[in-house]
């Protein structure tokens, strides 16, 4: 479906002709899924062994911003799951952001092969295949691999999220905050790593301390530990994600010229191995995000759905204040018209406070070879509404391709369990030829805009510039002056040199003494450390005039 048409009401499933009646209880799941508005199609009902293919599993559109869980082990069809999703977004002219981990993403803009496994599950679910490409833009972190270079400044990322990459605790974290903050009150932007460091270095020294004393302080401990963590992170690669040009995330909401979304595929097989890192920065996009739409309320369709891959990673050993500012930009960015999917392997992956935010989830098969793996499945079963299902023995059963589903109706309300075989995607399941990636990526009107790192001055600049030693006056020699009282054979001389001076006084030549005078006092050290007490506090008001307290917005 494409140019964002409307499909038609779905009732509920009558079988045709000569076919068997739906049981009693997968006609009561079925109808749980009949919605009047438009919908994505998963896939058909899975009851007693049996595909039901005219018991279609749907998702209402408008339902898509209230977020979303695709959980399942590993090979079980998760990446599928979210490329069929994300084609029918995009054919309702929904942008979608998707992270790809391993690569495997980036054939949603390429048509889809069609073999026999196509065909067969196409056959089974009673599904239109058609091979399609969709609209998409493809990025790379600092553009490490193949794709648009996604920056952020070290100020745009943030303390918090800063704190989680580099792997600080609690109390570092306190301190990069006070870093922050007096970086940001003395007009010092922190555009890169460079930018960060010179300031931390600069706050440990004797003039730092002084200024920082009423704020808290820094201890050198603590300065040293993030120095030392900025360093190893440098010295991985990492610093060529912050900086210039910062990526504006509203380039994340447009549509083709056709009408349909554009899938910004962020490809990070390069970092596939820094999880932290690309985790991380996944969240600042979703709080760039946050920060910068308008409130919408409840809308007919989303601006955009954001596919959170690999989410366990991004929760892993945080500090209370990520999980904190996790916990409310998943709560409050559905009012921006923004769904949030996260994806990962169980629901108890994602905090508790996360997951009940969570309103649609299609769960994929789970293992059980060990206990801990038995405590997984059990917790993943209480995650859900009561069901005519042995769940247990479900999750353990399903095969690749299928999924427990439960989503919320028009109304907000949850819809009954349904075991689902879901339907195969349109487009290329696999990646893009790396030429035909490239040609992409070069080819984009984005390119351009993104792809030449700039380095302009900020806080490394104007540090060093203030250290740079000061040119010292000219300093010229004076005579020494003799007491008026020598009575040992040096008075005469006194009196002649007192009445050559008033002569050069009346003849205009005393101005030479005067000027020498003033140049001792301009070259006295009292007067320099005067000159530059004030030269400093003018500098501070002229740079708050210029770049104020408030975050830099593009």
């Amino acid at each position: 479906m494409s140019d964002r048409e409307t499909p038609p009401a779905t009732p509920a499933p009558e079988p045709p002709a000569g076919a068997p009646a739906l049981p009693a209880e997968a006609l009561r799941i079925a109808s749980g899924y009949a919605f009047d508005g438009p919908a994505l199609d998963l896939g058909a009902l899975l009851w007693d062994g049996r595909c039901l293919p005219d018991a279609r599993v749907r998702v209402p559109l408008p339902m898509l911003n209230r977020h979303g869980l695709v959980a399942g082990a590993t090979g079980t069809g998760k990446t599928k799951t979210l490329q069929l999703i994300a084609e029918q977004l995009s054919a309702q002219g929904v942008p979608v952001f998707l992270a790809d981990v391993k690569g495997d993403v980036s054939g949603i803009a390429a048509p889809g092969a069609d073999d026999h496994r196509v065909r067969s599950r196409a056959a089974e679910v009673r599904q239109p295949w058609t091979a399609t490409g969709f609209p998409a833009e493809f990025y790379a972190l600092g553009g490490l691999g193949r794709g648009i270079p996604v920056r952020a400044t070290v100020t745009g990322f943030g303390p918090v999220l800063l704190s989680k990459v580099l792997g600080l605790n609690q109390t570092q974290e306190q301190s990069l905050g006070l870093v922050f903050h007096y970086a940001d009150g003395k007009g010092l932007e922190l555009l890169d790593l460079k930018d960060l460091r010179a300031v931390v270095a600069f706050l440990t020294s004797d003039e730092g301390r002084a200024e920082l004393k009423e704020l808290g302080g820094l201890s050198a401990a603590t300065a040293g530990v993030i120095l030392r963590s900025l360093t190893a992170f440098e010295a991985q690669g990492m610093g060529a994600f912050f900086g210039e040009p910062e990526f504006d995330t509203a380039e994340l909401l447009r549509t083709a010229p056709d009408g349909r979304g554009v899938v910004s595929v962020l490809e990070l097989p390069a970092v596939q191995d820094k999880p932290r890192l690309f985790s991380t920065f996944l969240m600042w996009l979703l709080a760039d995000l946050f920060h910068d739409l308008p409130e919408v309320g409840d809308v007919d369709e989303p601006k955009l759905v954001f596919f959170f891959d690999e989410a366990h990673l991004l929760f892993g050993d945080a500090s209370k204040a990520f999980l904190e500012s996790v916990t409310q930009t998943v709560r409050l960015i559905r009012s921006k018209g923004v769904g949030v999917f996260f994806v990962t392997q169980t629901p108890k992956d994602v905090p508790a406070d996360v997951l009940a935010q969570l309103g649609n989830r299609v769960q994929h098969a789970l293992r059980a070879f060990t206990p801990d793996d038995q405590k997984a499945l059990k917790a993943t079963v209480r995650t859900f509404p009561d069901s005519a299902y042995d769940l247990e023995e479900l999750l353990t059963g399903l095969g690749t391709g299928e999924a427990v589903v439960t989503v919320l109706s028009e109304r907000g309300a949850p819809t009954p369990v349904a075991a689902t075989r879901l339907r195969a995607p349109e487009s290329l399941m696999g990646p893009l030829e790396p030429a035909a990636l490239d040609r992409a990526v070069t080819g984009s009107a984005l390119f351009e805009r993104y792809a030449q790192a700039v380095d302009r001055e900020s806080a490394y600049e104007k540090l060093r510039r203030s250290e740079e030693p000061r040119p010292e006056p000219v300093r010229r020699p004076t005579v020494p002056s003799r007491p008026a009282d020598d009575r040992n054979g040096r008075g005469g001389d006194d009196r002649d040199e007192e009445r050559r001076g008033r002569r050069g006084r009346k003849d205009g030549r005393g101005a030479k003494d005067e000027a020498s005078l003033l140049e001792q006092a301009v070259g006295s050290g009292v007067f320099r450390s005067l000159a530059r007490s004030v030269g400093t506090q003018i500098g501070r008001e002229i740079t708050r005039s210029l770049f104020g307290t408030a975050r830099r917005r593009r």
